[in-house]
């Protein structure tokens, strides 16, 4: 019997995880996603938000990386040409910018659907946060 292949699986079979996608790979991820299933509509979130205590993380799968590891500290700089903010619905998803520059991709293994996920380092704690993939908020800046 012949395997049905995802949309998504023929650009994430092609991705590093350790290797940098482009913007256009990620755009290209994005397009292909699904609509958000009841296991990771919580997740959803249009700007950064971060991951609510016993969320279920089982069903996301990691596909790629933001992160360059020809940079021992990635720019802590953000863009923001709008006057947008890091946590704003509407921010740029700009690869080279933070905290993008610091992020992983992640896709639903159910829906398709694609996330960026990093962690936030404060002075006493840690917080992951979450986005779900715009493939229209990509700037290749």
């Amino acid at each position: 019997m012949n395997a049905v292949c995802h949309p998504c699986e023929s650009i994430a079979a092609h991705m590093s995880t350790t290797t940098p996608l482009t913007a256009a790979e990620l755009v290209a991820l994005g397009a292909q996603a699904g609509t958000p299933c009841s296991d990771c509509s919580a997740l959803a979130c249009p700007g950064w938000e971060s991951v609510r205590g016993g969320a279920e993380l089982s069903q996301l799968a990691r596909v790629g990386t933001l992160r360059d590891p020809a940079l021992d500290e990635p720019t802590v700089e953000e863009h923001h040409p709008a006057g947008t903010r890091v946590d704003s619905a509407d921010a740029p998803i700009a690869p080279a910018w933070f905290p993008y520059n610091r992020c992983d991709v992640w896709r639903c293994t159910r829906c398709a659907s694609v996330f960026l996920r990093y962690t936030e380092y404060g002075g006493y704690y840690n917080d992951e946060r979450i986005r779900r993939l715009d493939p229209a908020r990509v700037v290749d800046a």
